[in-house]
């Protein structure tokens, strides 16, 4: 389970950490999320038992978390996004630090130091360091999972109704059966992110067809 023991650790160099996560990478539809939180010194609020990695609890248990985060007045965070068009120009690795600058670059208050999910983002523009599955290790990191996770769901609830014929409200943009059948029939998207390969297959079969 998570806890502040990392921010603990850097508290005597560093006052203000903020935790930062990201949330669909994989999916080969929308823009990918990066969620930036800090938690001010010493503030367990009465929630924080229940939360976990983001990809480790229910829908409604997200749901929850989201709620208590953003309606804490204590904590100051920031979501941020890289579309799928800047995917494909730089990347999904470079637009997911994309997300995460701008992520921090939102915040009211900016952090002395940022605990990122994963391995350390080279050249990122703030003191850093990466926290291999640092969602299951940090309580900033968690809640910054869930920011991130949440709010690109719903999201994907409102391209779902934009673009029905995806079904997007399904599985959030991921490669699934019923996805790639639809991407297969109709082509992509404004959405889809053109340089991931199912989507490149796709796209190939709606020109031939053409």
């Amino acid at each position: 389970m998570p806890n502040f023991l990392h921010e603990q650790e850097i508290r005597d160099r560093y006052s203000i950490i903020a935790g930062i996560d990201e949330a669909g990478r994989g999916p080969l539809a929308g823009p990918v999320h990066a969620a930036a939180l800090i938690f001010p010194k010493n503030y367990t609020p009465s929630w924080l038992t229940l939360l976990n990695d983001s990809k480790k609890l229910s829908e409604p248990k997200r749901e929850e978390l989201y709620h208590f985060i953003t309606k804490d007045q204590k904590l100051t965070w920031s979501v941020a996004t890289a579309s799928a068009q800047e995917i494909d120009k730089i990347n999904i690795l470079q637009a997911t630090h994309l997300a995460m600058q701008r992520a921090v670059e939102g915040l009211e208050i900016k952090p002395d130091f940022c605990l990122i999910d994963g391995r350390p983002v080279k050249n990122f523009p703030y003191p850093s360091d990466g926290l291999i599955k640092g969602d299951s290790k940090s309580y900033s990191i968690a809640a910054a999972s869930i920011l991130a996770k949440v709010t690109r769901d719903h999201l994907m609830m409102e391209l779902a109704e934009k673009y029905p014929h995806y079904e997007f409200h399904r599985h959030k943009g991921y490669g699934t059966k019923v996805h790639l059948e639809a991407l297969q029939k109709y082509g992509p998207c404004p959405e889809h992110r053109l340089t991931f390969r199912p989507v490149q297959s796709a796209l190939t079969a709606q020109t031939q067809k053409s």
